[in-house]
């Protein structure tokens, strides 16, 4: 455990999850701290994307036309 309290690359956040997390627990409750995790990070990167979409003008159609557009490549090769 002391290895990963000295180690350069974690952040003070994640440092304060090591502690907090120091003493095992039960795997339902270390479940429900994983699912909250994930959750948080979920709504967060939902507000990331939300945000570039604001900045960038991106609207519902716009998705709706890429999704109805031609990507493929032809097989044929140029001569």
């Amino acid at each position: 455990m002391n290895t990963a309290l000295n180690n350069p690359q974690l952040n003070e956040q994640q440092l304060d999850m090591i502690r907090l997390l120091k003493k095992p627990l039960p795997e339902e409750y270390f479940l429900q701290i994983r699912r909250l995790v994930v959750q948080l990070l979920g709504k967060q990167l939902d507000d990331t994307v939300d945000n570039w979409e604001k900045s960038n003008n991106i609207s519902e159609a716009d998705y709706d036309n890429l999704s109805k557009a031609h990507f493929r490549v032809s097989g044929k090769k140029p001569e």
